[in-house]
């Protein structure tokens, strides 16, 4: 029987405010967010109802229950707060907008856990803006194209998470294709334990991921991306400017890799956000193993106790009809 989850409360998060905000602020009332599966994001009132934002990485906190390889792997489990920390500075350095940090500890002083204190951004959620308001989004959508560009103009000298590679590392692989080859025959093997319809296709699949790497040519450019950037990993502040949240997986890594990500979350307002000189055979490839890894992913979430298994089902069937549909079309 797994293990019932605590989650945070008012007095559990009192003294993290203190040291946070000084001892002449009072925690009055706390939420906990909806959304993250690797990290507690709490909503912290205060005593002027005021708002800052708990960050919080315990096991109780992390629906995740795989083994992690490390930091090493740039797609390792996103999480904690030196990626955090390593991924804010890096984004302020770039001018990119992501809410501030007010306060880190490490210690386990006030909590049993890592923790962070960050700006509240009111704003809300960049989907729920152009949910909200669709003759807004063209003003939106103009502004996150800004935001990306700004992004994407900076470099490191190896793919890999910042953290690591700012601090002199490297990644493991010898190349972003081989690592994106690498962890999608992964997937589609997790993806056939867990769905017939994966498993009669399994050898197409693995035929086709070899196919489209084999078409990818080298290239030596490793460009600063977010790694999952949708609508609701953008955040708005009041006068309605994008800032990027969740950010623990920022990478050095092919800007193609961002770019398939992006049009699968953004839909129709992906094409405020093209770019020009994308490498095809990069895009054919990263897709299909993007979908890939949105069907084992949530298949192997939810057979944990993740609280809302309804929409991991929904994203892993989805993006299963997109793979096969892609594997239909490469036949």
């Amino acid at each position: 029987m797994t293990k019932p989850r605590r989650h945070l409360t008012r007095t559990d998060l009192a003294p993290l405010t203190r040291a946070a905000l000084g001892p002449g602020r009072t925690l009055t009332g706390v939420e906990r967010l909806r959304g993250g599966t690797k990290k507690g994001v709490y909503r912290l009132t205060l005593d002027d109802d005021s708002t800052v934002v708990a960050y919080v990485w315990s096991a109780d906190e992390d629906y995740w229950d795989q083994p992690d390889p490390g930091p090493g792997d740039v797609f390792s489990h996103g999480t904690g707060l030196g990626l955090f920390t390593a991924a804010h500075d890096r984004l302020a350095a770039a001018g990119v907008r992501t809410p501030r940090l007010l306060y880190a500890d490490a210690t386990h002083t006030h909590l049993p856990a890592d923790a962070a204190v960050v700006e509240d951004m009111t704003g809300g959620s960049l989907e729920e803006a152009l949910a909200r308001n669709p003759r807004e989004a063209p003003r939106l959508m103009d502004r996150m194209a800004d935001l990306l560009a700004a992004l994407h103009a900076h470099t490191g000298p190896r793919f890999g998470k910042v953290a690591v590679v700012d601090d002199g590392g490297s990644s493991h692989g010898v190349s972003c294709e081989q690592r994106i080859t690498d962890g999608a025959l992964r997937c589609i093997a997790a993806a056939a334990r867990r769905d017939p319809r994966a498993a009669a296709v399994r050898r197409e699949l693995e035929d086709t991921i070899h196919t489209l790497d084999a078409e990818v040519r080298p290239r030596d450019r490793h460009t600063l991306i977010h790694a999952e950037l949708g609508p609701d990993h953008v955040l708005l502040t009041p006068d309605g400017h994008p800032a990027l949240i969740d950010i623990e997986g920022l990478m050095y890594f092919d800007v193609e890799h961002e770019h398939v990500f992006l049009r699968l979350r953004f839909g129709p307002h992906y094409d405020a956000l093209r770019a020009p000189g994308l490498d095809e055979a990069r895009m054919r490839l990263y897709r299909l193993s993007m979908h890939l890894g949105l069907v084992s992913g949530p298949l192997t979430l939810i057979e944990g106790d993740f609280p809302h298994p309804e929409r991991m089902r929904e994203i892993a069937e989805h993006n299963l009809r997109q793979a096969l549909s892609l594997l239909k079309s490469a036949v």
